[in-house]
């Protein structure tokens, strides 16, 4: 099996995970992870390295993300997300009266670089136990929040009102593009919080990674060796990182753990190329380039 990403439309009910054991089996290597995890509940794109690509999710799980996303206001949910228990439910009265012009100014401010709490049941450690595991436990989890960056926060459907039972919501969708590390379930829980109802995510689902697209993506069902798409190293970073091109010298000095010059290539992370052959990850000190991953010379089959 060539070496690569791959980009996968996961579908609902799958963990991340669950992914990459099902390409595991099907690319036939252990060779494979994934960038950028997405809840269950969740689809969209996932980006998934096969043998030596799995070195790229290193340089890639930082990337901005963009999300179609689904809204509810008049609840709260112990996941932030529909997943979870309803812990609080506003009265009706008060949800109708949120207007359009109310749910704007909160969005707004939501907006920009902004301190986010992460969702309390997520993967990030508190004490070396996962959060979610202390939340199921039965423990309080506070956790610090973390500096984001939402660039886009825009409603692309009026809020509708929804009955269910004795509760009345307010649903609208939504784009939403982000830096790494944001959690649109924190977003619509800190929406419901600033207009006093309450709020939680009822559907999401990512659509960009940077440059890559799930328009690009394939589906897991019927997907076998035979049609499984591997995009070549080349093809993987020609369109998200700054290209170096490299001499054959300079492939055997990057290889022998030398540093080469600049040649005014710049930025946080560079693709060192000999022909369409990807040989390194390099990084700026100075006017010089230092490897941070030299690929193997066969990477690339």
């Amino acid at each position: 099996m060539s070496s690569g990403l791959v980009l996968i439309d996961k579908p609902k009910g799958f963990t991340s995970h669950d992914v990459v054991a099902k390409l595991r089996g099907i690319a036939g290597t252990r060779r494979v992870g994934h960038a950028g995890t997405l809840d269950p509940m969740a689809t969209g794109l996932l980006l998934v390295g096969v043998n030596a690509g799995t070195k790229l999710l290193t340089f890639l799980v930082g990337a901005s993300k963009t999300y179609e996303a689904t809204l509810r206001l008049g609840a709260s949910t112990v996941t932030d997300d529909a997943e979870g228990e309803l812990v609080a439910v506003a009265a009706s009265e008060l949800v109708r009266q949120v207007t359009d012009e109310q749910i704007e100014a909160a969005i707004d401010s939501l907006r920009g670089s902004i301190n986010q709490v992460p969702s309390s049941v997520s993967a990030i450690k508190v004490d070396g136990k996962r959060a979610y595991a202390k939340v199921r436990g039965g423990d309080e989890v506070k956790l610090a929040p973390r500096p984001v960056v939402v660039s886009r926060f825009e409603i692309t459907s009026p809020a509708r009102v929804v009955e269910e039972g004795a509760a009345t919501y307010l649903d609208f969708d939504a784009v939403i593009e982000c830096s790494s590390g944001t959690y649109i379930r924190a977003l619509a829980r800190d929406l419901g919080s600033k207009l006093n109802v309450g709020g939680h995510l009822t559907a999401l689902r990512r659509t960009k990674i940077n440059n890559y697209s799930v328009e690009d993506a394939q589906s897991l069902d019927g997907l076998t060796r035979d049609t499984l798409r591997v995009a070549p190293m080349f093809d993987s970073v020609k369109h998200e990182f700054p290209i170096r091109l490299l001499s054959q010298q300079e492939v055997v000095d990057i290889r022998h753990g030398k540093r080469i010059a600049a040649n005014g290539v710049a930025g946080p992370v560079i693709a060192a190329v000999a022909g369409t052959s990807v040989v390194a990850m390099l990084e700026s000190v100075g006017e010089q380039l230092k490897s941070l991953v030299v690929f193997a010379s066969d990477s690339d089959d």
